[in-house]
């Protein structure tokens, strides 16, 4: 059987490309074909693995302003020759899926998501996206033939793979396809335990849709410690906000990060995840969760046991699932043993059982 792996593009270090480290360790003779390949940004995180760029690699500027080529990106990820493969195996929240399989292969596509900018957060991504006037203008016609491009390959795909039932529902809903859910493999490991210090963590890109503004505002009126450990193009903005006992570490390594979980009182989860491969993390420290109560957290945190829920995307509501958190005793132990359930060896045990029966389900 011999397998291609095929990504969006390769410019950052994020759970989607874990779960691609991942498929690697299962084929490890796969090559992966990409649209990018930012060595600077991805550094030696996928030795060892052989890596085919797109032609938008050698375009000006591709690295640091991939997003003027979005017209290309479908036309690049079918340019890829994959005539030799018997399996193709794509990781997807983009275009991925559109690479096409030779007549005898198969595609199976695990979904981080259905394309969010074209589908559940088409009308956001307008209102956010920069360029002036003129872009604005001529973007929408640029999504809408992107959207119906995108569902068309969702259609050459043979099987998708969600990384939860939320994810699994929404393909379904803008696809109208069946998927199998696989949770992405987590680090649930070597987490030291510690005593509970008196502080609050989140672990996340600073990017809008993140809301970290949110537990910012929310610590600052409750005047309790936060530390903020991450970067991203937000992080300006958010220090602005940030008062004083709010403490931004940028990106640490993975041990000081399962450090400072460890010794966390509780873990901030202010977003909409897919699946939430931090607050899986967090718990793995022992660590409860105060969680969005929507989306892949509604799958992974038990309201009471393992976290908190809050109901409405606002600082006030986060703040009060805060104050009666403090109220509440939790089970570390227990904690801990409910986050082992995604762990990176049943993710690759789960992934390698579905990719060889389809295969010979095809064959035969």
């Amino acid at each position: 059987m011999k397998v291609a792996l095929v990504h969006d593009h390769l410019n950052q270090i994020g759970g989607a490309e874990r779960v691609v480290f991942n498929m690697h360790k299962l084929w490890p003779e796969a090559p992966l074909y990409t649209l990018v390949h930012d060595k600077k940004k991805v550094g030696d995180f996928f030795n060892g693995l052989e890596i085919n760029p797109s032609f938008i690699q050698n375009l000006p500027l591709s690295l640091s302003h991939l997003r003027w080529y979005l017209f290309m990106m479908p036309t690049a990820i079918e340019s890829f020759d994959l005539s030799d493969y018997d399996v193709i195996l794509s990781s997807a929240s983009a275009f991925g899926k559109g690479a096409i399989a030779p007549p005898s292969a198969m595609h199976i596509c695990y979904c981080h998501t259905p394309t969010r900018y074209l589908w559940s957060d088409s009308n956001t991504y307008l209102q956010e996206v920069g360029g002036g006037a003129i872009i604005k203008k001529v973007l929408p016609f640029v999504l809408n033939r992107l959207r119906m491009w995108d569902y068309l390959a969702a259609q050459r795909v043979d099987h998708f793979i969600a990384n939860s039932q939320f994810v699994a529902d929404r393909i379904k809903r803008y696809y109208n396809k069946q998927a199998e859910v696989i949770y992405p493999p987590v680090d649930v490991k070597g987490y030291p335990h510690l005593k509970k210090l008196n502080y609050f963590i989140i672990v996340s890109r600073l990017r809008p849709y993140k809301k970290i503004d949110l537990a910012i505002r929310a610590f600052n009126r409750l005047n309790m410690n936060l530390v903020v450990v991450g970067d991203g193009e937000e992080r300006d903005y958010l220090k602005s906000i940030a008062e004083d006992r709010i403490f931004f570490t940028g990106n640490v390594s993975e041990k000081a990060k399962k450090r400072l979980l460890a010794g966390a009182k509780g873990f901030i989860h202010p977003q909409e995840e897919d699946a939430g491969i931090s607050a899986i993390e967090a718990m793995a420290a022992g660590t409860p969760v105060i969680a969005y109560d929507v989306g892949g957290a509604r799958e992974t945190v038990i309201d009471d046991i393992t976290g908190k829920m809050f109901e409405e995307q606002t600082w006030q509501s986060l703040a009060d699932a805060v104050i009666r958190f403090n109220k509440q005793d939790f089970d570390c132990d227990r904690i801990r043993d409910h986050a082992q359930q995604f762990s990176r060896e049943r993710f690759m045990s789960e992934l390698k059982s579905f990719v060889e029966a389809k295969y010979y389900d095809n064959r035969n």
